[in-house]
């Protein structure tokens, strides 16, 4: 069955990829990427009481704690990467968000040192990932402003150039790997058995971080919900959760874990597919290759485990 859990987790997190793409493109709603965050937090909050309440999964305040800052890491990103949405295409964001396993593997070199065992093709998978999402940077920077808005023409949504487009993605990718980081150190801290316990505090924390966003939105700046904007929030946010969930258990048969892994890791290529299907989104052949070469090396990473 791992085979199929992997699959399924890719599928709902590309999923959830365009739908919230379609939820938080709006321009002129500046609090889309907050309604997002409000909306994984709802849903996230409904899995944990079922974990605690059906699941039988024992949550403590100490858990809570302790895993508050890791927990804060990954919604902080992920509250960026909703926001990088209003200003890039999928195509792009994706897999730069993805990169934060290459981000990961150098923070882990950088304190821990290369270990002798590691296999060159894992330095040759982070240099891959690396110097692509370099060079999307700088494809996005130097594009010729009318080459931009012609292949923009058939999505009917253009995007200006702007150096927020490229950086909010990668702030994406600091904290995640940040937070991926700073997960394996308090897991160590906690014990392997409290897995399921940390991922119901993350989804706690992300609850009630979503509740405030929502006093603030609708509360304090008074915005107006709809179901036509807010549908696609939430069917993204049904899609992460559920995602989330069948990736645990692709990945608990460890007889298996090196073929599920590569399978989920290269989601962002079926992002990169949806968005040309259905969003319209064109690129150039620069953006391409660049983007080609962050998931050959996100493919390697998931195949060698880094």
């Amino acid at each position: 069955m791992w085979f199929w859990f992997a699959i399924i987790a890719l599928l709902c997190w590309s999923g959830s990829d365009l739908f919230s793409k379609i939820g938080c493109q709006d321009a002129k709603d500046k609090y889309s990427h907050l309604k997002m965050v409000t909306a994984v937090g709802l849903v996230m909050g409904l899995h944990a009481a079922w974990e605690i309440f059906v699941g039988g999964v024992e949550i403590s305040w100490y858990v809570i704690l302790t895993y508050l800052p890791v927990s804060m890491l990954y919604i902080l990103s992920m509250a960026m990467g909703y926001l990088a949405l209003r200003y890039i295409e999928l195509s792009i964001s994706s897999p730069i968000c993805n990169s934060s396993g290459a981000l990961v593997a150098v923070l882990t070199f950088a304190t821990a040192g290369i270990s002798e065992d590691l296999p060159v093709m894992a330095l040759v998978a982070v240099a891959f990932v690396c110097l692509g999402v370099i060079a999307l940077g700088f494809t996005e920077a130097h594009e010729d402003e009318e080459l931009r808005r012609a292949r923009q023409d058939a999505c009917n949504h253009h995007y200006a150039k702007s150096w927020i487009a490229i950086v909010i993605p990668i702030i994406y990718c600091l904290l995640d790997a940040l937070g991926t980081f700073a997960d394996s150190r308090v897991l160590e801290k906690l014990g392997e058995g409290s897995a399921d316990a940390c991922n119901v505090a993350y989804e706690l924390t992300f609850f009630v971080m979503g509740l405030a966003c929502a006093v603030y939105v609708l509360g304090i700046k008074k915005q107006k919900l709809t179901v036509k904007q807010e549908a696609p929030k939430y069917t993204g946010a049904l899609f992460e959760t559920v995602g989330q969930f069948f990736y645990i258990y692709a990945l608990a048969d460890t007889e298996h874990v090196a073929f599920a892994a590569p399978i989920i890791s290269s989601y962002c290529v079926a992002s990169v597919i949806w968005s040309r299907l259905f969003l319209k989104e064109k690129l150039s052949l620069k953006h391409y290759m660049s983007i080609g070469l962050v998931v050959v090396g996100i493919v390697i990473m998931g195949i060698l485990d880094i």
